[in-house]
């Protein structure tokens, strides 16, 4: 009996190393796999980076040029009243500070262009995990979420950033003593500018795919969405506030956008609701 004893308690721990073990595989796998991708996801990075290091000028002269619209504008008005036209120089007050916004500027660069991979790649490592249908679902989204995050930045370049631009050089004037409030903008803050603006539309911009992908597994509802619109409209405002410059117009602009976007959101979780049923069958 002592003996039969001592041999299931032998099974026990046996069966109970074998399914720690088994515990264990499988998580190891899945950290290698996490291993796999995001070295996947550094190395398109750092392609990326190269390749818009070498074309860095072209993407920095792409980048000044709503500034030298918005310089051009405005001259033209100072030369109509009679007074000299804006020379539009950007400036840089230390040694190496031109040099490192090249590199930002790079980097800014290799994150646009290598998002594509680093979408895909979050794809691969999360699709084991999907049946066959969530993963047909799944896959349309990574060619939308680039495309609005082009249409966000796209919106900034050509509508938002040159006005606030020539908002901002309308600001200087002269004094009756013969002094004058000048613009010198910093090379570092015109491109930080630009990007912080590029960054918050084209992130804003992804906003109906993150609330139709909840929306699919199921986290949020569209009836949920409707009651929280009120809250939702002052968390637009805020996140408009705050990542926008002290510049009413950008903010509306940031904000209706993001609330249409958000509008949107609930149509398109209200449609996946509507085909939930028949997939399920």
């Amino acid at each position: 009996m002592t003996a039969k004893i001592e041999t299931d308690t032998s099974e026990a721990e046996d069966a109970g190393k074998d399914g720690l073990e088994d515990s264990r595989a499988p998580l190891l796998d899945h950290l290698k796999e996490l291993r796999t991708r995001i070295i996947y996801a550094i190395l398109a990075l750092a392609i990326g980076f190269c390749i818009c290091l070498f074309f860095v000028r072209p993407i920095f002269d792409l980048l000044v040029l709503p500034f030298e619209q918005a310089v051009a504008k405005v001259s033209v008005d100072l030369v109509a009243q009679g007074k000299p036209a804006l020379e539009g120089d950007l400036i840089y007050t230390q040694v190496l500070e031109f040099f490192f916004v090249k590199l930002k500027l790079a980097l800014f660069g290799g994150v646009v262009l290598s998002f594509p991979v680093i979408a895909y790649q979050i794809y691969r490592f999360v699709a084991p995990g999907l049946y066959k249908k969530e993963k047909m679902a799944f896959l349309p989204y990574l060619i939308v979420s680039p495309l609005l995050f082009l249409v966000g930045a796209s919106m900034v370049f050509f509508f938002i950033f040159p006005y606030v631009l020539e908002f901002g050089l309308r600001q200087q004037q002269a004094f009756s003593t013969g002094a004058s409030v000048t613009l010198l903008p910093k090379v570092s803050e015109y491109l930080g500018l630009a990007t912080t603006l590029f960054i918050a539309f084209g992130l804003s911009f992804q906003l109906p795919v993150v609330l139709s992908l909840l929306g699919r597994v199921g986290i949020v509802s569209s009836s949920g969405l409707k009651k929280g619109r009120r809250y939702a409209v002052v968390g637009i405002a805020l996140f408009a506030a705050f990542v926008t410059p002290p510049d009413p117009i950008t903010q509306l602009a940031l904000g209706l956008a993001i609330y249409i976007l958000y509008e949107i959101s609930i149509l398109s979780v209200r449609m996946i609701e509507k085909k939930r049923p028949k997939e399920d069958e």
